[in-house]
């Protein structure tokens, strides 16, 4: 029996890919921000930029990450059975599977995550929008560009419920509490 992969490993393995996919944390930190200073005022980058690492630490997202940008590499190698190497090299307009994916990563943060993501979905902002091509550059990204919108959406509800810790004046131990909840899973 093979020893248990690292979580350390897990994480550094799921922030490589994004990186050698061309997407940087700053940019989904940008849409982070682009999403929360309407409801934050005083919001900056690096918050924005610090949520975006945080929810990188959960293993559903980098799990998720992990599965989907296999599965675009595997079409750009052509690598897929038919018919499934055609709709995800095509990204088919009815496959919804790179989605499910990238919704299921985020459920950790709750329903304000949700209709995030289903907004950045919807209304591709940013890196996700250079990423919701066919084919770009001989790339796939059927499934990348979800994750992104996963992980902006994850990153934005986190700092929303930030907002509100500090509104409610909770102490320092209590948003230390709520960060370390949010790290289960």
């Amino acid at each position: 029996m093979k020893n248990r992969v690292h979580s350390r490993e897990v994480e550094a393995a799921a922030r490589r890919l994004l990186n050698e996919r061309g997407v940087t944390i700053p940019e989904i930190a940008e849409i982070v921000y682009e999403m929360q200073i309407p409801f934050s005022p005083g919001l900056t980058i690096e918050e924005c930029i610090e949520s975006v690492d945080a929810v990188l630490m959960k293993r559903e997202i980098q799990h998720a990450i992990l599965v989907g940008v296999e599965l675009d590499i595997l079409a750009e190698q052509r690598k897929l059975s038919e018919p499934l190497q055609s709709i995800v090299e095509q990204d088919e307009g009815l496959f919804g599977v790179d989605e499910t994916i990238a919704l299921g990563a985020v459920f950790g943060y709750g329903s304000i995550a949700v209709t995030t993501f289903g907004h950045l979905d919807k209304f591709k902002m940013g890196i996700i929008q250079k990423l919701d091509t066919k084919i770009a550059n001989g790339k796939v990204h059927t499934f990348l560009d979800d994750l992104v919108a996963s992980i902006a959406a994850n990153a934005s509800s986190r700092l929303a419920h930030r907002l509100r810790d500090k509104q409610e004046r909770l102490t320092a131990e209590e948003i230390a509490q709520h960060e370390n909840e949010e790290k289960i899973g």
